[in-house]
């Protein structure tokens, strides 16, 4: 059995076999990591020029690599190697029983499937803090052209000075006359480079080789959000840079929030604590604990966005906080949207490899690597944690490590939950070629290109938020 293979559940393995251990050098995993978030992030609409010149017809997509291996373990595209595979059934109870209606659902099948998720992939996160507090420091400053009224707050998230901060961004349209709904897009990068505004006061982000903060700058990787088109459509914007609250990289654990949680005498994460992922979503309900209290802001439309590991981010925050209204993960692939049980691209074990992202997760979810089958969640699971509220999978039809039909078939699976909730799945099994949007309340996009976004996606996101979130006209 290969290490990565998602097998049959009715096949039992005779032993487990782990990944390849040992660590890359820091500079090679950083320099694929930025490069690949580059990529990510050069498809922004803010990487727009004002008219974009004419695009030439795409060439036929590249057909994925062969023989490829990533931490020491073979990676599937073949779709022929895929295996066949049954899913955890999303309506029914431990102990067997079929959910039937809304109210089991919602008082028993549901926090049944959260236990899950907690204890076997994203660790357990405390909830709101006692002491958290809001500094207003910019109190709606007019901005980007009369469009918008800027906001700066700091969350304070414990009392203690030296605990870590979240420096929120807020744009709310300047002509709207009620409360607007919010596109909350989580940030790889400082709030003063994620919108071209003079106005934001210089920000940090953290530097892994020296683990340290260091002024953000102008960034070769992430370019500035063109907000205008949002504002425009009646909805405010919102983000904070993910590292406020947990540096993404092993060595800023003692940085980061989950620090400040640990036990008296315990210096190492227990196997249900909480990874990173869990640690950036906490902070974007701390966010919206803000935004609950701002009355320029409707805190029931907050729709929330992030790519790749920020999309499986904000796919555990949509599923673990039903205050937000709606959800829009771009490629969040294994661990997110994309199903565990398919074996095809990005596996939990390569995921949870000791030179990749185990700290990302909480450690009992390396206890599935190479035996995705025995696990008693998928991404189906998760998807369905977001119902009845809608959700956008937006994909790339060449991102084959992220698995966009695997996505696509962890919304079909989640469906009857959406329509016992008496809300609109995709209703259809059929695999959608690329730019041909299904825009229910699961909604599905395939772009022609690879992982991130591409200008053409920001158009789907605004009919997707205009439909759900109803904004002033």
């Amino acid at each position: 059995m290969r290490p990565a293979m998602k097998t049959d559940p009715a096949t039992t393995a005779t032993a487990q076999i782990r990944p390849v251990t040992g660590c890359q050098q820091w500079s090679v995993r950083m320099m694929l990591k930025f490069a690949l978030l580059a990529l990510v992030f050069s498809g922004l609409p803010g990487a727009l020029p004002a008219q974009a010149p004419p695009t030439p017809a795409p060439a036929a997509p590249a057909g994925p690599p062969a023989n490829a291996v990533v931490a020491g373990i073979p990676v599937n595209y073949d779709e022929s190697k895929v295996g066949t595979y049954t899913l955890p059934d999303a309506l029914k109870l431990d102990n067997g029983k079929r959910v039937k209606n809304a109210k089991t659902w919602v008082e028993k099948r549901r926090p049944e499937m959260l236990e899950i998720f907690e204890a076997q992939q994203f660790g357990r996160a405390p909830g709101r803090p006692a002491d958290e507090s809001f500094e207003v420091t910019d109190k709606g400053t007019p901005a980007l052209d009369g469009k918008a009224l800027r906001k700066q707050v700091t969350i304070h998230l414990l009392k203690d000075p030296a605990a870590p901060v979240i420096h929120l961004l807020l744009y709310t349209p300047a002509a709207a006359t009620k409360p607007a709904p919010v596109l909350f897009s989580i940030s790889f990068t400082a709030v003063s480079s994620a919108v071209v505004d003079p106005g934001i006061t210089p920000e940090t982000i953290w530097n892994p080789k020296t683990n340290t903060r260091v002024p953000a700058g102008a960034s070769r990787f992430f370019r500035p959000t063109n907000i205008v088109p949002l504002l425009d459509a009646g909805i405010g914007y919102a983000t904070y840079y993910y590292g406020d609250v947990d540096p993404d990289y092993p060595e800023g654990f003692s940085h980061g929030i989950r620090a400040w949680y640990l036990k008296p005498g315990q210096t190492e994460r227990g196997p249900e604590d909480w990874g990173s992922i869990a640690a950036w979503a906490w902070g974007m309900s701390r966010v919206e604990d803000y935004l609950e209290t701002d009355p320029s802001v409707d805190a029931k439309r907050v729709a929330i966005h992030g790519i790749s590991r920020l999309g499986k981010t904000v796919m555990w925050a949509g599923a673990s906080d039903p205050r937000f209204a709606a959800v829009i993960a771009s490629c969040s692939g294994e661990g997110g949207a994309a199903l565990s049980r398919r074996d095809y691209g990005e596996t939990i074990a390569h995921l949870t490899a000791p030179s990749r992202y185990p700290y990302q997760f909480a450690l009992n979810y390396a206890h599935w690597a190479g035996f995705p089958d025995r696990a008693p969640m998928d991404a189906n699971l998760l998807v369905a944690l977001i119902a009845p509220r809608p959700l956008l999978l937006q994909t790339g039809n060449t991102d084959y490590w992220s698995d966009p039909k695997g996505e696509f078939l962890a919304e079909v699976a989640a469906g009857p939950v959406y329509r016992l909730l008496r809300k609109d799945p995709l209703d259809t099994d059929v695999w959608p070629a690329a730019k041909q949007p299904i825009l229910h309340d699961l909604a599905y996009y395939m772009h022609e290109g690879g992982h991130g976004m591409v200008p053409s996606d920001w158009d789907i996101y605004l009919e997707f938020l205009k439909a759900h979130l109803h904004p002033q006209q």
